[in-house]
Order: structure tokens, then sequence, then C-alpha cells
């Protein structure tokens, strides 16, 4: 080996030096037995916590019956969770894939072939927007657009016209007769926990109706109860055409869904595309457990709760720390805490509190607490928040202002 590592792993992520052996509800159980406080949720994948006891018991049950066939042939209880999805959405077709990247590529090629199935291939551009992620393939690289992630790997994918966050001028000047349609994700996670106004999204809505085009919804971070209700889109009032998933999905476990209405789909075809391990009983076994707690009455109202009460107490750290933090923003349990200072040092301070979040861009540092929250833990995450302002401002304890 070239260098002394201890790892075989390739070293893409810049590792912290902590390890964890489980996991219960909101809380994390370090190699060296530390219980730590989880705002990052696998980065807003666990949406039901830890080791849930319907999730758990749903894959135990499938792993002792089936775990891969094949696309060849039928999947009832595939069949059962595409339903449920379009029955809670606008959606008419379901293709299952095993993550975010994967249900990007698919509604990419959904929105290409639209136009070519329709005599039109020259039609295969989207609308994009600074500040998006959308993942790490080449093709969800070039739509995602930002020169860091590209960098060395050659000249992105073709097909992608990138104009700033919300600016609704840019966008009809991006729009051209190569115009397939446009892409935006209903919050940026990525980008540091940015929105746009309503106004701005049913603006997009009735540019694609105008030319044509079709309207793509990321909802890889937003959907599955992220932002307060199942998906983003419908707090939005704006219905997109396509919309992938993942994340949540699975409750932990890798599953990507790209969601389709009749019309967008109409191109797509036996061999148009296709996956594997996509749609495995595994998968859509966690899947449609995930689905049975959320859609139970009460959750996205308790969701909803935590959300209102996490910002209030947030809010009021930012006032007292004016030092450390700036800024409250976010949907749901998305929420983004804007620092003054570097946001990788609030994030170690944290972690040095035993509460874990995860950093994103604009200085902002989210807080992706699991859907199942309590109000004590929400409690205990703004003590954890407010020693850790402490530390950053020089020891020094702010008093409530006013």
């Amino acid at each position: 080996m070239p260098h002394s590592a201890t790892s075989h792993l390739l070293p893409v992520f810049a590792r912290v030096d902590l390890g964890f052996e489980r996991g219960e509800g909101a809380w994390l159980i370090s190699t060296t037995g530390e219980r730590y406080l989880d705002f990052t949720s696998g980065v807003a994948v666990n949406a039901l916590g830890h080791c849930h006891p319907h999730l758990v018991a749903a894959l135990q049950e499938q792993a002792t019956k089936l775990w891969h066939m094949s696309n060849l042939f039928k999947s009832p209880d595939g069949d059962r969770l595409a339903a449920r999805l379009c029955e809670q959405s606008f959606a008419d077709f379901v293709f299952f894939c095993n993550s975010g990247a994967e249900a990007m590529e698919c509604a990419i090629k959904i929105a290409r072939r639209y136009h070519a199935a329709k005599g039109k291939p020259e039609r295969f551009r989207l609308v994009t927007f600074e500040g998006a992620f959308h993942g790490r393939t080449l093709g969800t690289l070039a739509a995602t657009g930002s020169a860091k992630y590209l960098e060395g790997f050659g000249p992105p994918l073709d097909g992608f016209d990138q104009v700033p966050h919300g600016d609704l001028d840019a966008v009809k000047k991006a729009i051209g007769p190569n115009t397939a349609g446009i892409l935006i994700e209903p919050v940026q996670g990525e980008g540091g926990v940015r929105s746009a106004p309503n106004s701005f999204f049913k603006a997009l809505r009735e540019l694609c109706d105008q030319h044509g085009m079709l309207l793509i919804f990321d909802e890889v971070q937003t959907g599955m109860g992220r932002t307060g209700d199942l998906f983003a889109y419908k707090r939005l009032g704006v219905v997109p055409d396509i919309m992938p998933l993942a994340k949540a999905l699975g409750g932990g476990f890798p599953i990507g869904a790209c969601l389709a209405t009749a019309e967008a789909a109409s191109g797509m075809t036996p061999g148009s595309h296709g996956s594997t391990f996509g749609g495995n009983p595994l998968a859509i076994s966690a899947a449609n457990a995930v689905l049975d707690v959320m859609l139970k009455p009460g959750f996205f109202d308790h969701v909803q709760k935590m959300s209102l009460l996490l910002k209030q107490k947030l809010a009021s750290v930012v006032d007292r720390y004016p030092t450390v933090l700036s800024e409250v923003r976010g949907e749901g349990l998305l929420i983004g805490v804007k620092a003054v200072v570097p946001s990788g040092d609030l994030v170690n301070a944290l972690r040095d509190q035993k509460l874990l979040t995860v950093g994103a861009g604009d200085n902002v540092v989210r807080f992706l607490a699991p859907l199942i929250v309590s109000e004590a833990e929400i409690e205990e995450s703004v003590a954890r928040l407010e020693r850790a302002c402490v530390a950053l401002s020089g020891g020094q304890l702010q008093k409530a202002a006013g």
C-alpha cells in the first residue's frame, strides 16, 4: 500500500474518529458505550429513529421468506407499495431503485424520453438551480453543477442550464426550444436549507404548462415526512410531474423511488430502464413498514409540533449568542441554523456535547431530528447547543434578551 492507512476503505469520506455499534430511537451508542443524541438521522434517512420496532419486525419477518428475486417476475408487495405511494401523491407510476441518485437518474431519463417519444428528441435540457444537490453519479453531478464535485471527472454530461435560485427572470431566459423541464428541490438541503416563496414554485408550474415541459421536484431529502407532510409539494400547493424519493423511504434500509404521472411516463416502455436490486423484497418490506407508521393519524401533527418547538427554542439561543449564530431556517424537521463562526466548528462543538448534527452549504448546520423525536429530546438538544455556544463564545453564558 502506498501509505500506512489502517483502513482499506476508499478515503472519500472525512470521517470523524468516532464509531457506533447500536442505536435506539433518537440515540446512538458509541463503541465506547457513550450515548449521543442523533440529529443527523443518517442525513435525513432514519426518519423513525434507530431500530423502530415495527421496522425491525417487518425486516425480520421478510428475511425468513425472500431477499431477492428478479424484476423479470411480479412483486405483489412491490405493487402494494407502489399503489400506496400513488394513493398518497399525484403519481400514477413508480420505479423502484436503491438510492437518491438512482431515483434522480430515472427522473432525468423519464423527462428526456417523454419528449423523444413525442418526436422531439432535441428537447433534453433541464433548467436547474445554483446551490442544488442531486447526487454523485456523473448525470446527477452535472445536474448539481457544483465545480468542487465535478473537478477531475472529465467534461460534465450536457443538458443542464443552471440559474440563480429563486430568479424567475433567469428561468424564463434559460428556457429554449431544447428545454425538457425544470428540476428543483422544494427546500435545498445540502445547499443550506434554502427555500423560495410559494409563488416562485407556482410560477415554475405555469411555465412548464405553458411550454409543454415537465416539472421535477427532487424530494429525496424533503420527502417522506421531513418537512411536516408526507411530501413537501403538498405544503407548497404545487404538483410536479416527476418526483424522485429515497433517504427516509426505507427508514434506513436502502431504497429509492421515482414517481411520475402517466403522461410524464408515457415514453417509458419495457427495456427503457431497469435495476437489478431495485424493489427487492427486503427494501419493499422496510418501505411498507415506514408508510404503516407515517400514515397513522397524528404522525405529521407530531412532526409539526416538534418543528415549532425546536424552531422557537433555537431562535431563543440565536438571540442570546449573536457572535455564534445568526438565523434559524427550514420546514418541519429539516431545520438549519446559520452560523457566524465556521459551521464546522459548530458541528465539532456540538459533537463535544454529544449532539450529532450535519453541515450544509451557506455556513449552515442542519438539525435533522428523527420524526419520532420527543419534546424532552428537543429540550435536551437545545441545552447541548447552548453549552456549545458557551464554549464557542469564550465561556461567556449569555442572559436572555430583555
